[in-house]
């Protein structure tokens, strides 16, 4: 499986830099929609169906979704350099703004109006995942057999409340199964 589309220029590492740092800044407390909209929509570095297969590695991973894919795309175009550059440029702005926004709620976070503003920014941030849930989810729509493990996966770990971990190692080896089950 190749990841990268025949058609597609590798991207450089300035490029990577200044993608994934365009997207955080936009896109400061949910990164992962902006990384997704600019890999896929803007920038077709990667077609829909291609990002959602190296976003479910990278949930695999330890750590941050967002981080994980942000290094392996880096890696995958530009080997170390470009997932430093693509990882700086995910991490410089939203951590210079994230100490501001500390200093400034250390300052006036009991006032009324911050805490209102705060919920607000939480419900925004929910939209913002329940959108890019179901964006990376459409290219499964005909695939009634990956349907299925996700809505597994989805009731074990949010209404069952199964632990993440031994969910996914439960998980991965039967949807391996399954995958070439339907493809022999």
């Amino acid at each position: 499986m190749s990841i990268i589309p025949a058609d597609t220029l590798r991207p450089t590492s300035r490029a990577l830099f200044l993608a994934f740092l365009t997207a955080s800044v936009v896109a400061f407390g949910g990164a992962l929609p902006m990384v997704r909209r600019m890999i896929v929509e803007r920038r077709r570095w990667l077609t829909a169906a291609e990002f959602t297969e190296l976003l479910a590695l990278c949930q695999f991973l330890p750590g941050p979704n967002a981080v994980n894919l942000t290094v392996a795309m880096g890696a995958r175009f530009r080997g170390a350099p470009g997932a430093l550059a693509a990882l700086a440029g995910l991490l410089a702005a939203p951590m210079a703004i994230a100490i501001g926004l500390g200093s400034a709620y250390a300052r006036y976070g009991e006032l009324p109006l911050v805490h209102r503003a705060f919920a607000g920014l939480a419900a925004a941030a929910a939209g913002l995942i329940l959108a890019t849930a179901c964006k990376i989810a459409w290219p499964l729509r005909n695939r009634p057999v990956d349907v299925a493990v996700a809505a597994v996966a989805f009731t074990a770990i949010a209404l069952i409340r199964l632990p993440l971990l031994p969910t996914m190692l439960a998980l991965v080896p039967i949807g391996i199964a399954l995958q070439r089950r339907r493809a022999a």
